[in-house]
């Protein structure tokens, strides 16, 4: 059963569409902004992506599948840490999407993580947080 409550962070970052989408699907700009993980996937619906890293000296490897790809406007994923615990079933995937929208004065970004316990949610609010801002740093 699908748990109910969900993350959301939308932000304006001073680039066009193009570059913003870039940030989010390029491995290579990924890495500079989202705690120097490797993300690998080919965008396709139903493909694996993984993010691969080291945090604090301790390796993760994170995957999901590919649910939604439209490029220069949204796409989405499921997502399960490895390090949450939990076992690798569907009930505990998380759904990650991100969806852009061309302003007259930038990039419109919203960044959607549902499928979560009540108690998580916050938490999750202020990494997106973090993670975003060190994109937009990069764009702007």
């Amino acid at each position: 059963m699908q748990k109910q409550f969900e993350s959301r962070y939308t932000t304006l970052i001073n680039a066009p569409v193009e570059k913003v989408w870039e940030a989010l699907t390029n491995p290579a700009f990924v890495k500079q902004y989202f705690f120097n993980t490797d993300l690998v996937t080919d965008w396709v619906k139903g493909h694996p992506i993984f993010f691969r890293g080291a945090w604090e000296g301790q390796p993760y490897e994170d995957k999901g599948i590919v649910l939604e790809y439209s490029e220069n406007k949204k796409l989405s994923y499921s997502y399960l840490s490895s390090w949450s615990g939990m076992e690798d079933r569907e009930e505990n995937y998380l759904y990650v999407s991100y969806e852009v929208q061309e302003l007259e004065n930038g990039t419109e970004l919203t960044v959607i993580q549902t499928n979560y316990d009540n108690e998580k949610v916050e938490h999750s609010s202020e990494n997106w947080k973090t993670v975003i801002e060190g994109m937009k740093k990069l764009l702007e």
